[in-house]
């Protein structure tokens, strides 16, 4: 923002100096360039060997049972491999705020704070400010391990991707139509595209929707609890994936839900006066994920009325840990300040185009940095190896859309269009890219398979 009070004004680029500037970048990297594979200079089973080291040890098998599923589920828990994999090959230097992890498994739905059914990304562990290509190369490479794990046509798969890299240019282009105020309040509602879907992608979307509506916090807490014989509320468990938090976790999360109370909202504050902790419990999540500390809270009122919160533990980014990517000053201030929880609220808010008002950070006595946001509340997404091929085409189209608005938040947005162009010129490297590291991938998903999976366990791929 400039300064009003200095002495001499300096009026801010224009939006045509800003594209401009974007195509000169052609110069010094061509576009063709971001075909190019980096050197392979990394150990992938010792990146994923050091990982685990931070986390749970009893969970760290199921980590590994969930990661050799297939292919894909293997890519899905890989982010940290993908990003020392880029940091070894050309980049436009062009830097957005980016999820960092945006794979077509993390965009979803979630209900807006007006209980509207939103589809958006929606895992931001990862998110720090990078090249704006590392994202589009991470979902353009999920949708070609996706379409060859579900065994479709390589023509469709070509053309999913590829459709996937166009629309991403063109919604970049069309974003700057926008004022920026305008561009933040973008966002795309579930519903929609419904009236410009063909029957098959219609249903596909229907069915899912459905299903999102259903997954609703009280829902979750009628299906997880029980009331015990103090008449309080406690989780029911399912080791592993849901077993009670140790006595002394409890006593800490109790005692630090001020510190997240004071990093949400003033209307939070005063919504959660009206609840108390009432049971916590540790939580299996995702791919990638497992192993890393979570906690589910349940906090009901004296009526019987619950609220289901997830604190999720946050670690550094990828993004920064092995892609080696050095942050702007103002985030590493934060970070210093608030804790890796606080840089992903942050960053998710700003991708997000609305989000949970319950995000909140805290930092524990015992150093475990720790996000918070309301458990379920309307998430839901789509499987895209179940689709058609007509519906896996348009939802691939409809993960770059969305990462193409996140994207456009970030001042830089009319050079990254300026460098992309309309999305012809682009769309045969980045397709190139994809399916070279597709093959990366298949062979560390191999060699993990191998080395790290038992006997008797059958892979997927």
């Amino acid at each position: 923002m400039s300064d009003p009070s200095a002495p001499t004004w300096q009026p801010l680029p224009t939006l045509a100096e800003r594209v401009a500037a974007g195509r000169a970048v052609r110069q010094r990297v061509p576009r063709r360039e971001l075909a190019r594979l980096g050197d392979r200079r990394r150990d992938p089973l010792g990146i994923i060997a050091r990982q685990n080291e931070d986390r749970v040890p009893e969970l760290v098998p199921l980590r590994t049972e969930r990661m050799s599923a297939s292919p894909f589920t293997f890519y899905r828990g890989t982010a940290a491999l993908m990003a020392a994999d880029l940091a070894n090959g050309p980049s436009s230097g062009i830097r957005v705020a980016s999820c960092g992890d945006a794979h077509v498994s993390n965009f979803g739905f979630y209900a807006s704070p007006a209980r509207e059914l939103l589809f958006d990304l929606n895992d931001f562990d990862e998110a720090a400010w990078a090249p704006w290509e590392w994202d589009l190369k991470r979902l353009v490479t999920s949708i070609v391990i996706a379409g060859q794990v579900s065994s479709r046509d390589d023509a469709v798969v070509q053309d999913a991707a590829r459709g996937a890299v166009r629309t991403y240019a063109r919604a970049l282009r069309a974003s700057l139509r926008r004022s920026p105020t305008q561009r933040y309040y973008t966002h795309f509602a579930a519903t929609a595209a419904d009236d410009t879907l063909d029957g098959a992608s219609r249903r596909a979307l229907r069915a899912a929707i459905r299903d999102a509506r259903k997954r609703t916090g009280e829902r979750a807490a009628r299906r997880t609890t029980e009331i015990d014989a103090a008449g309080r509320r406690v989780f029911v468990e399912n080791p592993p994936a849901m077993t009670h938090a140790p006595a002394e976790v409890v006593r800490g999360i109790r005692a630090e839900m001020e510190r997240y109370v004071h990093s949400a909202g003033v209307d939070i504050r005063m919504l959660l006066q009206n609840f108390t902790v009432a049971d916590v419990a540790r939580r299996v999540v995702g791919v990638g994920s497992v192993g890393t500390r979570c906690y589910l809270i349940v906090f009901e009122d004296g009526d019987g009325n619950t609220l289901l919160l997830q604190a999720k533990q946050a670690g550094r980014s990828v993004l920064v840990e092995h892609g080696g990517l050095v942050q702007p000053p103002e985030l590493d201030e934060y970070i210093e300040q608030h804790g890796q929880g606080g840089r992903v609220v942050a960053l998710q808010r700003i991708l997000q185009a609305a989000s949970d008002p319950f995000l909140g950070h805290l930092r524990s006595e015992a150093g475990i940095e720790l996000y918070v946001r309301q458990f379920h509340d309307m998430k839901g997404g789509i499987d895209i190896e179940t689709l058609d091929d007509v519906p896996f085409a348009r939802y691939a189209q409809a993960c770059a859309a969305v990462l193409a608005r996140a994207h456009s938040q970030s001042p830089a947005v009319a050079v990254v269009s300026g460098y992309v162009g309309g999305g012809r010129a682009i769309a045969e490297p980045l397709l190139e890219w994809a399916y070279g590291y597709a093959a990366v991938s298949r062979e560390d998903y191999d060699a993990f398979f191998e080395a790290a999976v038992a006997p008797g366990i059958p892979s997927a791929g």
